[in-house]
């Protein structure tokens, strides 16, 4: 399954958490795995923390301490933070799948990770059964 997000700022986390529960249901699949995969090089995605949304913007600030947007970067489209912070937070996610839900710790939430933004991007989503 293919399912679009548009982005409105250059860095966001945007919660996809509903798109995959409604998916697994819809699928019919009791017990298996979610494979939620994104293909971009300058987005990734990430299971954390989803009632407080201080956590994200730490998260945003936190990877922005760790890799600044640095004029010395060599790549010429001005945008090596993003693809650093991309590999680090990574490209896909597994989540177990059991009595038809999704296998999610009480405050966890799926995220789109955007580095690059604004942008219309994409992510794939694999159900498979036990």
């Amino acid at each position: 399954m293919e399912f679009n997000v548009k982005t409105n700022k250059r860095e966001e986390f945007i919660n996809i958490t509903s798109y995959i529960k409604g998916a697994v249901k819809e699928s019919g699949v009791k017990n298996g795995i979610a494979i939620i995969f994104v293909p971009h090089t300058t987005a990734g995605v990430t299971i954390n923390e989803n009632t407080d949304p201080d956590v994200t913007i730490d998260m945003i600030n936190g990877l922005n301490e760790i890799v600044p947007n640095l004029k010395k970067f060599r790549h010429i489209e001005g945008n090596s933070d993003a693809h650093i912070k991309a590999s680090l937070i990574g490209s896909s996610v597994t989540v177990i799948i059991e009595n038809g839900n999704l296998k999610l710790g009480t405050w966890q939430g799926i995220y789109f990770c955007e580095f690059d933004g604004p942008r219309l991007r994409k992510f794939y989503l694999k159900i498979i059964n036990e």
